[in-house]
């Protein structure tokens, strides 16, 4: 696949495992949040999908502003800033190279750890899905030189593993920061959501 084929594959995945699993992130995010992050993540990924093939994709880096627009109108609450915010960063990465590889995935997700950051002000050990994707660019970039197949692999074990984390840690933002020490012991939805999405690109990752 080129790269353009690539990022649709990407996408196309979170947006179908992100609809999936709308029961399931949600009802992670009743045990210390409002519960309604899988519905809202799933109605701003259903609206990417009604507006699949409209989507310009004259170059990665617009197809994936464009994304980002569509998400941020859509998904409610916290996240639609998040993922909204997510994708517009790395189509400014994507943006200021000529193709993709592991190096420059490492600074598009670095670069939306930043943009959320900026966002809500969350930072390393809040428990949230930050906690989950600095693990993964550290693990894609220690991956650097491995198949597609077998870096994708690797990251969704570590993300998993950073997911299952966050249950040690105490929320201190959204709305299951208001739980303080009794959102210890559960994970945090958003770094789940994150580690399951990562998961089921793992698995659907073309060999070649």
């Amino acid at each position: 696949m080129n790269d353009l084929e690539l990022t649709e594959f990407v996408v196309k995945t979170i947006a179908d495992t992100a609809i999936e699993n709308e029961s399931f992130f949600c009802e992670l995010d009743s045990v210390v949040g409002d519960g309604d992050f899988g519905y809202s993540l799933a109605r701003g990924f259903e609206k990417l999908l009604e507006n699949w093939d409209d989507i310009d994709r004259s170059s990665v880096p617009v197809f994936l502003q464009k994304c980002a627009m569509i998400l941020t109108s859509r998904i409610g609450g916290s996240s639609g800033p998040i993922w909204g915010t997510a994708f517009m960063r790395a189509s400014a990465v994507a943006r200021q190279h000529e193709s993709l590889d592991a190096s420059v995935l490492v600074a598009m997700i670095r670069s939306a750890i930043e943009g959320i950051q900026a966002r809500g002000g969350a930072e390393f050990g809040d428990k949230t899905l930050i906690d989950v994707l600095a693990p993964m660019a550290d693990e894609i970039e220690a991956a650097s030189g491995l198949s597609g197949k077998q870096i994708a692999e690797r990251v969704a074990v570590r993300a998993d593993e950073a997911a299952e984390a966050t249950k040690e840690m105490i929320a201190k933002r959204g709305r299951a920061s208001y739980t303080a020490e009794r959102s210890i012991g559960s994970v945090d939805a958003g770094g789940k959501g994150v580690a399951v999405i990562t998961r089921a690109l793992a698995d659907a990752w073309p060999e070649s």
